[in-house]
Parts: C-alpha cells; structure tokens; sequence
C-alpha cells in the first residue's frame, strides 16, 4: 500500500516561501492505479518526486508497505528506490550509448548480485511484451518516440517494484501513440500487481485509469468526472491480455 498524507511541500523565496502542496493525501493499494491531472506548474511533478522518494515533504508523511522511506540513512534510502520504485518519465531518460537491452538493464546494476542472466531474462521478456524483441540492439536514437517510451515502461519494471511513476509519459507524442502507450499503461496494475500512479495534463489519457484526481491550487480533490478513494476493481480480475504495440 502506497499511503500519503497531509502532505505539504514549500520552497523558500525572497518574500518567504512558495508553496507547492498544501495538505495532500493519496492511499492506493497493489493492483490499482490513480492519475492526477492539472495544468503546467500546478505541483504533479513535485508530488510524484515526493512519492517516489526524490524528495522529502516539508510536513506529512509517506508510506510504502507501512516503511517510511525517509527515514532511512540516504545509502538504504537509495536501495529502497532502485529495488521498489519504478520511473517512467516525459523525455524518458534512455542513455544513447547504450542498447535498448542495456538501457532496460540499468536499474539491475546497483544490485550487484549473482542474478545477472535472471535479470536479463526478465528484460527480454518485457521487451518482447511491450512489441521491441526485434530491437534489442538498436541505440535509443534508432527509435520512434513512442519506441523509446515503451523502452522506459520496461526499465521501470525490471526490478519488479511495488510502485510505478509515471510523469507525463505521453506528453511528447503523437496522437495515435500516445493511445497506444496509454493503453499499456493502463495494464500494468492487473498484470504485475504494481500501484501506479500518472500525473499528466491529459484528460484522455487519465480517463484510462480507475482513479483520478485533479491538482488544484496545491490541493488533491477528486476529480468530479472520474472515480475516487482507494481505488476498486469492478469485479474480479480478468486474465491478463498480451500488450498491444
């Protein structure tokens, strides 16, 4: 369980300080998924930075499986992160000199363990899932834009997380695939079991998702158009499908 709360974050300025999230509380279980939507500069990218352990609140709490990340001495706090926390960001981060199999495999690295083959193995697998198994050895700069994300939804999960951010993962594509990317989104929490949560200031894209809310003026409220809460399956699960490419 991913749980936030009474979150407030403030930036010191010249006139005293600004502030960013004022009294911010999510709860979100394994196999859910919540977006939030607001315009540029409402406080999504700092919200999802303080989820992901990027950066402290100024007052409140977060959870993840009842630990408090930020309690943690910074090297654990950093093992925390790379072993339950996966990032999938707008411009995707992918590193140019490196494959798409490598660029998938990065987040392993930290681990040094004796797992290397099944770390790869799992890369293949997710790459073969997101539609790039004939593209393991292309250079990110090889790649259509909407390849390069699925690349950056594969990393996110290699470590197999808890938690998944996602932070205006279509906001530098085109129509047709930004559906497409949504679309695999959207799967992730019933076929890996993951919390998600997707900041963005699509209203089609957060329509994808069970829960939604909307950053106003530092505040979460619920987003009248769209569910809210915990977030709830209508039903039991269904099989999970292949992802679409």
């Amino acid at each position: 369980m991913l749980k936030a709360e009474a979150i407030q974050k403030s930036f010191p300025t010249r006139g005293g300080g600004l502030v960013v999230l004022r009294d911010v509380s999510l709860v979100l279980d394994a196999g859910h998924s919540a977006a939030i939507l607001g315009p540029s500069g409402s406080g999504k990218s700092t919200l999802l930075n303080i989820l992901g352990t990027l950066e402290p609140p100024t007052a409140g709490r977060v959870t993840l499986d009842e630990c408090d990340p930020f309690a943690l001495p910074e090297r654990e706090l950093a093992r925390f992160r790379n072993r339950r926390v996966g990032f999938i960001f707008q411009d995707h981060h992918l590193l140019p000199q490196c494959s798409v199999l490598e660029n998938v495999l990065l987040p392993t690295l930290a681990a040094r363990d004796a797992h290397a083959d099944e770390h790869e193995q799992r890369a293949r697998a997710l790459l073969e899932r997101v539609g790039l198994a004939d593209r393991l050895d292309h250079r990110p700069a090889e790649l259509s834009g909407g390849e390069r994300q699925r690349v950056a939804l594969a990393r996110a999960l290699v470590n197999r997380p808890g938690l998944v951010l996602a932070d205006e993962p279509t906001g530098n594509l085109d129509h047709a695939t930004a559906d497409r990317v949504g679309a695999l989104l959207a799967e992730l929490p019933r076929e890996h079991g993951v919390m998600l949560v997707v900041v963005t200031h699509s209203a089609a894209l957060a329509a994808r998702f069970e829960t939604r809310y909307e950053l106003a003026d530092g505040r979460l409220l619920p987003d009248p158009h769209g569910r809210h809460g915990r977030g709830t399956h209508d039903g039991p699960a269904q099989p999970a499908q292949p992802w679409h490419t």
